[in-house]
């Protein structure tokens, strides 16, 4: 009888194979494992899940900003411990200026809702002394309200944080981009009458409490009036500043992913309405990725 052969492999190889991914798989009770890294502390979070997390000098402490997923079935509202309250997971606000020992400032809930349906995933913050015209004693944390709102708070003082400007509503958000220099902010929207639930809002944040708009933004097919195939929804953007004067967007999650690279000059100063043309203006390029 002929050696059983999966694809050309004889059986006796693939048990083989599996045995020793076996013998060195992690299995529940081993000990960490660690290369040029050493636990020093952790939070629980209350429970809580860990999506963006930030850290920022902020009069002398090193306050952590964590942005959360909406809850899961089996806690959808865990209680915060600081108020008692049951509150939808939003954003977590720690100080570990003693990295041994974080300590919970405040909780800000986010939208109701169960993992990306909720919650308050990302965080950006700016301090006003880097703002061109924020107040130079407040810090201010940029963060997406669920797929519904945009927020800004007033975390100057981190245990008490303060709604400071909210736009929206939304039909969706991601990964925010925010230049502290010049208060630029690249945000990942929903706009109705757009064909996609994820494309680019420009405003101006250099005042945190006026906002300025500047313009709407994405690829061209996702814009009103358009008509055909939708192009891949936006991720998220990394902007280089003036001095680079590139902002890189990067659209898709896992597949059909692009990168495009644009002129931010042009996206800033360029003609804002949604045509072809325009929202083609400043682009520099594109990398398109194999579906």
């Amino acid at each position: 009888m002929k050696p059983l052969q999966i694809r050309g492999i004889p059986f006796g190889a693939l048990a083989l194979m599996a045995w020793l991914t076996a013998i060195g798989a992690p299995k529940l009770g081993d000990p960490p494992e660690a290369k040029d890294l050493t636990l020093v502390g952790y939070h629980d979070l209350q429970a809580r899940s860990a999506y963006q997390p930030l850290v920022r000098e902020q009069n002398g402490r090193w306050i952590l900003y964590v942005g959360h997923h909406g809850g899961t079935e089996g806690a959808p509202k865990p209680v915060n411990a600081l108020t008692g309250n049951a509150e939808f997971n939003g954003t977590s606000i720690l100080d570990v200026t003693d990295p041994h020992a974080p300590r919970l400032l405040a909780h800000i809930p986010g939208e109701e809702g169960l993992s990306e349906a909720g919650g308050a995933q990302m965080v950006r913050v700016c301090s006003g002394k880097e703002l061109p015209h924020g107040d130079p004693a407040r810090f201010y944390l940029l963060r997406p309200f669920g797929n519904a709102w945009q927020e800004i708070w007033d975390v100057g003082d981190p245990s008490q944080p303060r709604l400071v400007t909210r736009l929206g509503p939304l039909k969706g958000t991601h990964k925010n981009w925010w230049e502290c220099d010049t208060g630029i902010a690249y945000l990942v929207s929903g706009v109705d009458g757009w064909r996609t639930r994820r494309m680019t809002q420009v405003y101006d944040f250099s005042d945190p409490a006026k906002p300025r708009f500047i313009r709407n933004f994405g690829l061209p097919g996702q814009q009103p009036g358009a008509t055909g195939d939708v192009p891949v929804e936006l991720h998220g953007p990394i902007s280089t500043g003036p001095a680079g004067n590139r902002v890189y967007f990067g659209y898709g999650t896992n597949k059909a992913g692009m990168v495009q690279i644009v002129d931010r000059k042009k996206l800033l100063e360029g003609p804002p309405e949604p045509t072809t043309a325009n929202l083609l203006y400043p682009e520099v390029g594109r990398l398109v990725l194999p579906p």
